[in-house]
Formats: C-alpha cells, structure tokens, sequence
C-alpha cells in the first residue's frame, strides 16, 4: 500500500525542517508532499535542501501565489491519484497535528474507512493552548455544521484527515468550491452523502507553537455561509 502525507505551506520555515524530519522518522511506508504557496520567507529552499536527503519520498510542488488551502488540497489529491497512492492524508505543518498519529489515521483507513477525521470532539474536547474564544468557535462551528447538514461527524471542522483511494475516485474534485476552511467540511459531506464510510479517530490538537496562524475573517465567512449551502447541492459521484 502507497501512503502519501500531504502539506500545503506558506511561510513556515520555523517549522518545515523539523516536520520533513518527523514524518520520515515514522518509517519508509510514507511519502511527503509539499505544497508550497510562493512563501517568501524561504520554506521553499528549506524543502529543496531536504530532496537529496529523502530522495524519491520527498516531493514539491511550487504555486505562483497564495491560492488557497483547498486549491492545495485538491492539486495534491489529483497529483497523489496520478501517482498511484493508495491513502492520502492532510495535515498542517506547525504541529498542531502531531505526526506520530498519522500511523493511527492509516491503519484506521486500511480497515475500511474511506474518510478518517483526526479528531478533536470525538470524546469531548481535546485542544491545547486556544484562547476560550477561539475554542468555542470551533467547538460551535462543528455544531454548527451539524445542525446544518445531518452529517454526523464531531469535528466537521478539522484539518488532519486521511482519504482513501476510492474516496477521491468518487469525489468530483473538480467540483468543490470552497478555497479555506470551508473545504474542510465540503469534502467531508461530500463523501457522506456519496454513501462513503467516514470515521473520527480521537487525537490532542496543539496550538502552533512557532509560525502565524493563517485564519482570517474572509475565511470564516466562507465557510460560514458555504456550509448553509451544502444541503441544496446536488452531489454525484465523478464520472
């Protein structure tokens, strides 16, 4: 089985180095794409730099511009697809995702899972280091998105997801709309309603410790009015 981690960057050089290092410390069973927006702090240098170290299991792809994290996303499943990967999975690259739970999120997916969501409400709340304000606004965006949509997942919102082959052959990635956070939860109510199997496996979601946080008031909003138009969506499988 081909496993494949996907990372989309911007401006993360305090962090790259030792993600890179980390998730190739997990064993020769994964390969790393990285998605890099143009950063002009150097992350782009940093990942070249690393190429001969893990050669053929370390991989770039360079975008022109700050483009979107879903636009990330969907140029490295049809990238992972073109490639043969059997299991993708997505994850930020500050930390807040801890590598180590990525075996957890495979194996979990290698049992028959199509979608597996690392996270953060599964079995209460499990987050480190939010301010109260910041906590509750996810907590209740989840919620949210529930009321919303009927879809029965906890952590609608999160960010640290492994697909499977099949589920991004029956997606139609070239007809998801949402570019930020929201893609988060159009993928994932995408495959629900596609009859795919989607299962949530409890991780500790940590606050970056280094690097700015990329979220901002466009993005929310987005999300915020994409997700009430999720139930009026015709969803079909890709052809």
């Amino acid at each position: 089985m081909k496993r494949l981690v996907i990372i989309p960057t911007y401006n993360e050089i305090a962090n790259i180095s030792a993600m890179i290092d980390k998730v190739f410390s997990l064993g020769d069973e994964l390969d790393l794409l990285i998605i890099d927006d143009a950063s002009p702090d150097g992350t782009r240098d940093v990942v070249r730099e690393k190429m001969p170290q893990y050669e053929n299991r370390l991989f770039m792809l360079e975008r022109s511009g700050k483009l979107g994290l879903g636009t990330a996303y969907l140029t490295g499943f049809k990238w992972a697809l073109e490639h043969g990967y059997d299991y993708v999975c997505e994850m930020d690259c500050d930390f807040s995702h801890n590598p180590d739970d990525l075996t957890r999120l495979f194996e979990k997916a290698e049992e028959g899972s199509d979608v597996v969501v690392g996270s953060r409400y599964v079995t209460g709340v499990n987050v480190v280091n939010w301010p109260m304000s910041r906590l509750l606004m996810s907590y209740f965006a989840s919620v949210y998105v529930r009321m919303v949509t009927r879809m029965p997942v906890r952590d609608a919102t999160a960010g640290f997801v492994c697909y499977s082959r099949h589920a991004l052959e029956t997606i139609d990635l070239d007809k998801v709309h949402m570019k930020g956070y929201g893609f988060q939860v159009e993928m994932k109510y995408t495959a629900w309603k596609l009859g795919l199997k989607v299962s949530e496996v409890s991780i500790i979601f940590t606050e970056r410790r280094l690097g700015c946080s990329k979220m901002s008031g466009g993005i929310f909003k987005e999300a915020f009015f994409g997700v009430m138009a999720l139930p009026f969506r015709c969803i079909r499988r890709a052809k």
